[in-house]
């Protein structure tokens, strides 16, 4: 199956020709000219890519980027912007989008960067069709239909990046998982990387999930080598 892509922009010019760029290149296009309707389509058919300009009428770009992470979608968002919006840009990195791009831009940048969030995987899909599609693990659900994780019936914000990685422990659960296999799979960071991101992810996933983060009984430590999912 294609990738699915949405393109959010009011420049219905700059739509069309990325809409043929992207379709020449294999993937199902469809577009909105404003945040009330771009928000609607994702609603209505769940998309594997969003790329969403910052200047929109009816809704901003970083109101609907805030509307898409609340609604509990993680799809990947590739943000555009104006020379002169760094503080937006900055805003919508923190809101949850998952990279920039400032225009004018080149069009075969935006191919690369697209290409790139495509690549690592969108919790949309799953790479195994016959995979599980709902975890019960005590009070936390994951629906890996509807890209969502509740825990008492109560939705968790989490980030596409999160998500991921919760999903990978879940896969895997019961299983002591290395930082370093987290990074390949989650991140897509090449053996020997160094970074402390896969902790400081652990921890925030700890504060949304764990009774006590502090004292994690979920997502346990495994000393000196990664992190287990014990449910």
């Amino acid at each position: 199956m294609n990738e699915h892509i949405l393109i959010v922009e009011d420049e219905e010019e700059l739509c069309l020709i990325l809409g043929d760029r992207l379709r020449s290149q294999g993937y199902e296009i469809d577009v909105a000219f404003d945040g009330k309707s771009g928000f609607e389509k994702i609603n209505e058919a769940p998309c594997d890519l969003v790329i969403l300009d910052i200047m929109l009428p009816l809704r901003s770009g970083l109101d609907l980027c805030v509307d898409i992470r609340r609604a509990g979608f993680q799809t990947p968002i590739l943000i555009l912007t104006a020379l002169s919006q760094s503080v937006e840009k900055v805003a919508g990195l923190k809101l949850g989008a998952d990279d920039y791009l400032t225009k004018p831009f080149d069009t075969m940048e935006l191919m690369a960067r697209a290409e790139a969030l495509l690549r690592r995987g969108s919790p949309n899909r799953s790479m195994n069709p016959e995979a599980q599609q709902v975890y019960r693990l005590g009070p936390i659900v994951m629906d890996t239909r509807r890209s969502r994780v509740s825990r008492d019936g109560e939705q968790l914000n989490l980030t596409w990046r999160e998500y991921k990685l919760f999903r990978y422990l879940v896969e895997h659960r019961g299983i002591a998982v290395s930082r370093e296999e987290l990074l390949k799979e989650v991140w897509g960071y090449a053996a020997g990387t160094l970074t402390r991101t896969v902790d400081m992810h652990i921890a925030s996933l700890r504060q949304k999930m764990e009774a006590q983060p502090k004292k994690p009984e979920m997502i346990i430590t495994v000393p000196l080598f990664g992190y287990k999912l014990q449910m």
